[in-house]
C-alpha cells in the first residue's frame, strides 16, 4: 500500500456530534527499531508483544462547527485535568495526518485520556496515547464515510498513530506486531504495523512482562533525539542488518518455542539498542546502576534453576522481566524476593501478551 490509499476522498454522510472511546495498550519491543528516516519511517524492521494490562483509554468528543476555521480546535484532559501542556504534540499530530483525514478542522474536540498505570511510572505512554487517539479518529472518519473494513481500518488507524508516535503503530492489534517491510514476513511494511502472520508458539500466546519501575524520572535524552543521533552513527548499517538478522532469526523461533534462543537474540536485542545510545555522538547512557544490578541477577538465576527467565529494556532504565506463564509462580517470587529491592519505591507492574485495542 502507499501512502495515497490512505487520503480520504469522500464523505458519505455528516456526524454532527457524538464520541467515541477506545481503549490501546502498549507494547515492548523485541527486535528494537532505533533510527528513522523522513514521516516517521523506521530504519529498520521491529517487532513487539502488545501488553495487556498497561492501557490508555481515551474518549475523543466532536461536535460539527458551525464554520469551518483555519486551525484545529480541541481541549485536552488527562485524567480529569485540563492539560494545556498536551496540546502542542496533539497539534503536530493533526497536522500531520490532516492530508489523510481532510476533516478534522471542521468539528471542535474535547480529548479526555486516562492511563491504566501511573503516569509517571516510568512507562512511556506515547504509544498507547497516540494509538488511541488514532482509533477515535477513524472511528469518526468511518462515520463520515461509511463502511469500513476491519483491515482497512485497522491499517489506517495503524498508520495515522505512526505519525504522532513511531511505536504506536504497534498498539492497534494483537501480540506479536511486526512494523518495517521485511522481504521473510509477508504483508510487512514500513506504513504500519501489522499483525505477526506466522505461526506462533502457544507459550506465546500468554507470556508475561513483569516490568521493573527502576527509574521514574523523564529521561535526559529523549527517544526523538536519540534517534536523529543515529543519521551519522558510526554502527548504523550494522545495526540496521543485525536487527533485519534477528526479526528473520525469530520466524522458527516463534514457531518452534525454543525459548532459550528467544531469549538468545531479544536480550542481544535490548543490549544492542543501548550499545547504540552509548556510542553515539554526543554519548549517553539511559541505564541505571540498579538496571544493571536486576540483569546481572536474572543471568544468576537463569543459570542456577535452568527457568527460562529472561529481560528486554526500552529506551530508558526499566527492566521488562519476560517469562512463560507455566513458570510464573517460581519466577514471581523471584522478582518479589530478590529483584523488588532495586525498584524505585519498590514499585513494579505485572503484564502479559494482549490483543490488541478495543472500542469501549
Amino acid at each position: 500500500m502507499t501512502e495515497q490509499e490512505f487520503i480520504l476522498k469522500k464523505y458519505k454522510s455528516s456526524a454532527d456530534a457524538g464520541s467515541f472511546t477506545w481503549q490501546a495498550p502498549s507494547n515492548i519491543a523485541l527486535v528494537k527499531y532505533w533510527g528513522k528516516k523522513e514521516n516517521q519511517i523506521p530504519a529498520n524492521p521491529s517487532v513487539s508483544f502488545t501488553l495487556n494490562n498497561c492501557k490508555t483509554i481515551t474518549t475523543l468528543e466532536y461536535k460539527r462547527k458551525d464554520k469551518v476555521s483555519d486551525d484545529f480546535d480541541f481541549e485536552v484532559f488527562f485524567e480529569g485535568e485540563k492539560k494545556d501542556d498536551f496540546k502542542p504534540k496533539i497539534k503536530t499530530f493533526f497536522k500531520r495526518i490532516e492530508q489523510y483525514c481532510p476533516f478534522l478542522k471542521e468539528y471542535q474536540f474535547i480529548v479526555r485520556s486516562e492511563n491504566t498505570f501511573p503516569h509517571s511510572s516510568g512507562i512511556a505512554s506515547s504509544a498507547s496515547g497516540m494509538s488511541a487517539l488514532a482509533l477515535c479518529v477513524m472511528s469518526l472518519e468511518k462515520e463520515i464515510s461509511g463502511e469500513v473494513s476491519e483491515d482497512q481500518f485497522n491499517k489506517k488507524a495503524s498508520f495515522l498513530a505512526r505519525l504522532g508516535s513511531g511505536s504506536a503503530c504497534r498498539s492497534v492489534t494483537g501480540s506479536p506486531v511486526v512494523w518495517g517491510a521485511h522481504p521473510k514476513i509477508e504483508g510487512s511494511s514500513d506504513l504500519f504495523g501489522t499483525e505477526y502472520p506466522g505461526k506462533l508458539h502457544k507459550v506465546f500466546e500468554d507470556y508475561q512482562d513483569t516490568i521493573l519501575l527502576v527509574d521514574k524520572g523523564e529521561k535526559k535524552v529523549s527517544s526523538t533525539l536519540g534517534h536523529n543521533l543515529m543519521h551519522d552513527h558510526p554502527f548504523a548499517e550494522a545495526r540496521f542488518t543485525q536487527a533485519n538478522a534477528n526479526l528473520e532469526k525469530l520466524i522458527p523461533v516463534f514457531e518452534s518455542g525454543d525459548l532459550e534462543k528467544f531469549i538468545e537474540i531479544t536480550e542481544s536485542e535490548a543490549l544492542s539498542l543501548h550499545a547504540m545510545m552509548m556510542s553515539s555522538t554526543p554519548y549517553f547512557i539511559l541505564m541505571k546502576p540498579n538496571t544493571l544490578e536486576i540483569i546481572n541477577k536474572i543471568w544468576e538465576f537463569r543459570e542456577k534453576t535452568g527457568l527460562p527467565v529472561s529481560f528486554t529494556l526500552d529506551a530508558g532504565a526499566n527492566v521488562h522481566v519476560l517469562y512463560p506463564e507455566r513458570d510464573k509462580s517460581a519466577i514471581l517470587d523471584f522478582i518479589k524476593n530478590e529483584l523488588v529491592v532495586y525498584c524505585q519505591n519498590g514499585h513494579y507492574i505485572c503484564d502479559l501478551v494482549g490483543k490488541g485495542a478495543k472500542k469501549l
